[in-house]
């Protein structure tokens, strides 16, 4: 069983919504991440149980994939709460891009937020009455933060470090280099060697080393055959559609999907037709149990 300090919590939410790390302390609440658009509802229900009469002072996102910071608007709009984005993301916020910010390029969905200031690599943080360390973490996404307190040997390591692997490593998609800033993370999260890390998703873990050791093995792996990342990160878009819809019509979702920055460049690594790697992806869903296929629909069975 993992021992979190007083006035700590984690909301562990899955795969369509990350995790959320809630802190009440004396002088201050805030979360960290928000997760996703359609549970934004529930994001703010498990915050005022947990809460009570207080309000939510401060807003925390580790970085601006729609899993965490979906709930931002709906938060922001309750509480009034202070919102911290990372500093490379504070343009396309305030434009409201959401090409520069992936929504369109993945086909999810975020509610326009705001924000009142910025993170980045140096900074520290008063969460709990700790103090927490901003470090940059790029790799899954090259504006993600993680927050270390030393104090403790906690980290919050978005998806930069999962118990079994790690996020999506996007920027490659696109002929940006991400596996060699992956690679740098694990390395900066062994140096650190932390007691207990938690997750952007799962449950929080204490053998670090072993997880180390996975994700090493798993980059090893994707970046041997950058297809690979390809054809997961296809995989995991569809998948993550499905999750949200519960069902899908095939041939809406090929047009849906398959004109997507990501997906089409994922297709371009592979060599294959969009609709043609969709349909595959599909196919892995059903192989895998997570789909079942009934003429058009796809349906989700988790």
């Amino acid at each position: 069983m993992i021992q979190l300090p007083a006035g700590m919590q984690v909301f562990e939410r899955g795969w369509l919504s990350s995790n959320n790390i809630l802190f009440i302390g004396e002088q201050q609440t805030a979360l960290v991440d928000s997760g996703y658009l359609s549970h934004a509802p529930q994001t703010l229900a498990l915050v005022q149980q947990a809460l009570g009469e207080r309000k939510l002072d401060l807003l925390v996102n580790t970085h601006l994939h729609s899993d965490h910071c979906g709930g931002n608007a709906l938060l922001q709009r309750h509480y009034g709460c202070h919102t911290l984005i990372p500093v490379a993301e504070t343009a396309a916020v305030a434009a409201w891009d959401e090409a520069a910010l992936s929504y369109a390029a993945t086909g999810q969905q975020c509610e326009r937020f705001g924000f009142d200031a910025a993170i980045q690599h140096g900074d520290s943080l008063q969460l709990g009455g700790m103090d927490w360390q901003v470090l940059a973490a790029p790799g899954h996404d090259p504006h993600s933060m993680i927050l270390y307190c030393p104090q403790e040997g906690l980290l919050i390591s978005a998806d930069a470090l999962w118990e079994n692997g790690f996020g999506v490593i996007f920027p490659e998609l696109e002929g940006e280099s991400g596996f060699a800033e992956q690679a740098a993370i694990l390395q900066v999260i062994r140096e650190l060697n932390p007691r207990i890390v938690i997750p952007g998703h799962g449950p929080a873990f204490g053998n670090v080393a072993a997880a180390l050791e996975r994700a090493e093995s798993r980059l090893d792996y994707l970046s041997a055959d950058p297809r690979r990342n390809a054809r997961n990160a296809a995989k995991v878009l569809l998948a993550f559609l499905l999750l949200e819809s519960q069902r899908l019509s095939l041939s809406a979702t090929l047009s849906q999907l398959g004109s997507t920055r990501l997906v089409s460049s994922s297709a371009r690594l592979l060599g294959l037709e969009t609709d043609a790697l969709m349909l595959q992806m599909a196919n892995e869903l059903v192989t895998a149990g997570a789909a079942r296929l009934e003429h058009d629909m796809l349906i989700s069975t988790r």
